[in-house]
C-alpha cells in the first residue's frame, strides 16, 4: 500500500512504505518566489506508491495539491521552484532533471493527465497528430505502428478510433478527458498522474470515467495518483487517501478507514460538505471560513480558526504528524493516543 512518510520530527511514528515503491517522495516543499514575499505551497509531505496502486489526494481549492503533483512531475515554472525534499522514482531522483532529461520519462514511465484537457490538448493539431508526436519523441518511426497503437489506446477509453482525425474542439468534454488520458497510456506507463480530470464533467460522466480509469489501471497495472476536490470521487476508487490542508498532509490512511472514522475536524468537515443520495436527510454544515493565505502562515495548527475542537495549544504551535492505527494525522487531539498506539 502506498504509506505517507513522517516528518521526522519528535513523536512522530514513521510509517516504512513497501520496498518495491515506485514513487517515492519525502520532505518535499515547493514554494512560489516573488516580490511581495514567499509562498510555501507544499511543506514537507512526504509518501510513497507502489506498484498499481490507486492513491487519491483531496483537499480544497489552494491547499497545495496541484502544485505537489507539477513537482513531482517536474513541471514546476518560475516562480514555483521546489526548496525542499526529493522526489524518487524507480530509484531516480526527479528533481533538478533538465528538460531532455525529463522529457525520456515523461509518457513512456510516468505520464501527466491535466486538469483541463481542453487547455492541454493542441487546439490546431488533430488528435492523431498529437499521439503521433508523442510516439516519434519516444523513438516509434513506422506509421504503421503509430497508427495502430494510436487506433488501440482510443478503443480502451471507449472512443472509436475515426477521431484521431478530429481536433479538439470538435470534441466532448469526455471525450477529450478520454482522449488525455488514451495519450498517457500511449506506452503504458508504470504511474499515471491525475490533475483533477473530472472537474469540467457531469456527474455522470464523472462517474463513466473514473469507472473507466479504475477498469483500466486493473486491465494495464498501472499506479495511480489522482487528485481532486471532490472527496466522494476517490470513496470508491482509491486504494489509500491523503487530506491536505494549506500545503500539508492533514491526514492519510486506507480509503475506507478515512471514510469510516475520520480523525482530522477538517477531513470530518470535508466530508459533511458533500450531500448523501442515500439514507436519511441531514444538513450539510461544511467548514466556515477559508484556508490561511500561505505568505502569512499563522503560528499554531493551520486549521485552529476553522476548527470546532479548537485547544489554546493549538494557537501556540504546530502539531506534527501522529499515527493512530495506521493512520497518519496532523492533531493534537490524537497526540496521547499515538503514545499508546
Amino acid at each position: 500500500m502506498s504509506r505517507p512518510l513522517s516528518d521526522g520530527a519528535p513523536g512522530v511514528a514513521p510509517a516504512p512504505g513497501p520496498a518495491d515503491a515506485i514513487l517515492s517522495v519525502r520532505d518535499l516543499s515547493a514554494e512560489y518566489v516573488m516580490e511581495r514575499g514567499t509562498v510555501l505551497a507544499v511543506d514537507r509531505v512526504s509518501f510513497e506508491v507502489g506498484p498499481g496502486e490507486f492513491l487519491g489526494i483531496v483537499g480544497e481549492s489552494g491547499c497545495g495539491k496541484s502544485t505537489l503533483l507539477f513537482a513531482i512531475a517536474g513541471l514546476l515554472t518560475p516562480p514555483a521552484v521546489v526548496s525542499g525534499g526529493s522526489v524518487q522514482f524507480r530509484g531516480r531522483s526527479m528533481v533538478g532533471l533538465t528538460d531532455r532529461e525529463l522529457a525520456a520519462v515523461r509518457w513512456k514511465d510516468l505520464s501527466v493527465v491535466m486538469q483541463s484537457a481542453m487547455n492541454a490538448l493542441n487546439p490546431v493539431k488533430s488528435i492523431g497528430a498529437q499521439f503521433a508526436d508523442a510516439l516519434r519523441a519516444h523513438g516509434a518511426a513506422s506509421k504503421e505502428h503509430i497508427a495502430g497503437r494510436s487506433a488501440e489506446v482510443l478503443r480502451m477509453v471507449g472512443i472509436d478510433p475515426v477521431h484521431l482525425q478530429s481536433y479538439p474542439h470538435q470534441l466532448s468534454g469526455g471525450m477529450r478527458q478520454r482522449s488525455m488520458i488514451a495519450m498517457a497510456l500511449l506506452f503504458t506507463p508504470e504511474l499515471v498522474i491525475m490533475d483533477e480530470p473530472t472537474s469540467a464533467l457531469d456527474v455522470v460522466a464523472q462517474r463513466s470515467l473514473m469507472v473507466q480509469i479504475k477498469e483500466l489501471q486493473q486491465q494495464l497495472g498501472f499506479a495511480v495518483i489522482f487528485v481532486t476536490h471532490d472527496m466522494s470521487l476517490v470513496s470508491h476508487f482509491s486504494d489509500r487517501l491523503l487530506v491536505m490542508y494549506a500545503g500539508q498532509v492533514a491526514e492519510s490512511g486506507p480509503t475506507r478507514r478515512v471514510f469510516d472514522t475520520p480523525l482530522h475536524p477538517y477531513t470530518a468537515g470535508l466530508m459533511e460538505a458533500f450531500p448523501s443520495i442515500r439514507g436519511p436527510r441531514v444538513p450539510l454544515t461544511g467548514i466556515p471560513g477559508s484556508p490561511p493565505n500561505l505568505a502569512r502562515l499563522p503560528e499554531g495548527c493551520r486549521f485552529a480558526d476553522r476548527c470546532p475542537q479548537v485547544m489554546p495549544r493549538c494557537l501556540a504551535g504546530p502539531p506534527e504528524l501522529y499515527e493512530v492505527d495506521g493512520t497518519l494525522v496532523r492533531c493534537f487531539l490524537h497526540e496521547e493516543a499515538a503514545r499508546h498506539d
